[in-house]
């Protein structure tokens, strides 16, 4: 039986865990804002302490330095959004949908963290360790659509004939070319509106039928 001490310190230490939470999370928020704001290169632990309500000292308790936090920031990101659109997927109830339903997600959970989106667009590139875990996240994406064409091609929906290794890379690649012209254009308009036209255009291609 827990004693009744055990039973505090175990609540206290579920308080602390749970206060430590918040604060990563606030710290790695600030981070992202402040990353989009200044670039990576300007932005200062200063700057996020003081964005996120913390003494310069406690983001060092729970980040390494400043690259630290932007690869955290990208990994928790990465696997969040995959998170949430493998989940939409699984809700479109043959190929096609499945397809529109990614796409959605993929632009939708972007305009909702501009922070990220620009972010990912302008210092992803930079860092070899980020891009290793992008990587790892990106090969799920990439299987992820590969079974969404093959679901399609077993419909009847899609061509027999495609090359997968070709349709599977071209849709991510249209895909964050869309959303580079959105942060581009300080997000300006709905990005999530162009992710019926992107899939019926990779449906229809631009020949006249």
């Amino acid at each position: 039986m827990m004693s009744l001490c055990s039973f505090f310190l175990r609540k206290g230490d579920a308080g602390l865990q749970k206060n430590k939470s918040e604060k990563y999370n606030k710290i790695l928020d600030s981070a992202g804002a402040v990353f989009a704001q200044f670039g990576f290169y300007k932005a200062t632990i200063s700057q996020i302490a003081s964005r996120a309500g913390v003494a310069d000292g406690t983001v060092y308790l729970y980040f390494k330095n400043k690259e630290d936090i932007l690869y955290q920031f990208i990994s928790f990101k990465t696997n969040s959004v995959f998170k949430k659109i493998n989940a939409a997927v699984e809700k479109g109830r043959n190929a096609e949908e499945k397809l529109r339903q990614l796409i959605r997600s993929h632009m939708d959970e972007f305009q909702k963290d501009k922070n990220m989106a620009i972010i990912f667009q302008s210092e992803v590139r930079y860092f070899r360790d980020i891009q290793f875990q992008i990587k790892d996240i990106s090969k799920m994406y990439l299987e992820l659509l590969s079974d969404i064409i093959e679901q399609g091609q077993i419909e009847g929906a899609f061509r027999q004939d495609l090359f997968v290794g070709l349709v599977k890379r071209f849709i991510p690649g249209a895909v964050e070319g869309v959303i580079s012209t959105w942060v581009s254009a300080d997000g300006g308009y709905d990005l999530v509106s162009m992710a019926d036209p992107l899939v019926d255009l990779y449906l229809t291609g631009i020949r006249e039928q």
